[in-house]
């Protein structure tokens, strides 16, 4: 008798959400993993993808990094005892690189904005970018060059068969 193969949980991601807003309203210079601070039933109302990114920011204060404005659906066997929608949220990261960020956002005038949410072995992870926003002609610019790049694609595409 074999024993059971055990999987790598490391390499393992699954996607919660993505920010696509975000990617149409910002410049995204920098992008960055960071871990978050959950209570009680977070975790399981993450697992039932209950959460939004909706209006959501990264705000750097006294030296550390909390998620702003996104929400988190209460745990559906969730009791009295079940998490609020709309708290803060600590994002983990080393010391060092929140005080590099943080530098960056106050001096230049740049913002942290959430890109990404996905359970990285068994833990629930972020990306974080340091973005620049986009002024209207810029976002038409952008939308034309993707526009251009999938029409090149897709007769590179035809000309193959």
């Amino acid at each position: 008798m074999t024993a059971p193969v055990k999987r790598d949980q490391s390499e393992e991601i699954r996607i919660l959400a993505t920010n696509r807003k975000a990617l149409h309203e910002f410049d995204i210079l920098e992008k960055h993993e960071v871990g978050v601070a959950l209570r009680g039933t977070e975790v399981k109302a993450f697992r039932e993808n209950g959460f939004q990114f909706r209006d959501s920011y990264v705000e750097f204060r006294n030296g550390e990094l909390f998620l702003s404005g996104a929400s988190v659906a209460p745990y559906s066997h969730g009791n009295r005892m079940n998490h609020s929608e709309e708290r803060q949220r600590k994002l983990l990261m080393h010391k060092k690189d929140i005080l590099k960020l943080g530098a960056k956002v106050t001096e230049k005038g740049l913002t942290l904005i959430p890109l990404k949410a996905y359970f990285k072995g068994g833990r629930v992870k972020f990306e974080i970018g340091l973005a620049r926003g986009r002024k209207s002609h810029d976002k038409r610019q952008a939308i034309k060059a993707r526009d251009i790049e999938k029409d090149v694609r897709r007769e590179l595409g035809t000309r193959r068969r």
